[in-house]
């Protein structure tokens, strides 16, 4: 099983970056390589940019912990376990450090992960920044 994390410092309150993260339906809004997200607190279905679509069944949703967790539990890719974890930890001056972690099966669909996953992570303080500016 491969073993994947990204992270980064993001100039927002914790508890406004965890409001989004943890929101399963909407995670489209900030993940790009995603075009469409659904859900509830249970289940989400994404759609990727190339129309391959995910099922994921949310796993924790920690307010207290700053946690969430889901699988990918069907859809269009081949992946036979996975579990992505993503905290938001309160640095205490108004800022947060978002820690993204994947664990995935097969082996080969990692570099893919990998790569969508370090985008969204990347591009967090600038999409944290641009809502403020709304």
């Amino acid at each position: 099983m491969a073993t994947l994390r990204s992270h980064t410092l993001i100039d927002a309150d914790a508890e406004l970056v965890w409001r989004v993260l943890s929101d399963a339906a909407n995670v489209a809004e900030w993940f790009p390589a995603m075009s469409a997200s659904t859900g509830d607190g249970d289940t989400r279905t994404v759609t990727l940019r190339d129309g391959s679509k995910l099922d994921e069944a949310v796993v924790t949703s920690d307010a207290y912990l700053r946690r969430f967790q889901y699988r990918v539990v069907g859809g269009d890719l081949a992946v036979e376990n996975h579990l992505g974890t993503v905290d938001v930890l309160d640095l205490g001056d108004g800022s947060c450090l978002v820690v993204y972690g994947t664990e995935i099966e097969p082996e080969s669909a990692a570099a893919a992960f990998d790569a969508a996953i370090g985008e969204a992570v990347a591009n967090l303080p600038a999409y944290f920044a641009r809502s403020r500016q709304v």
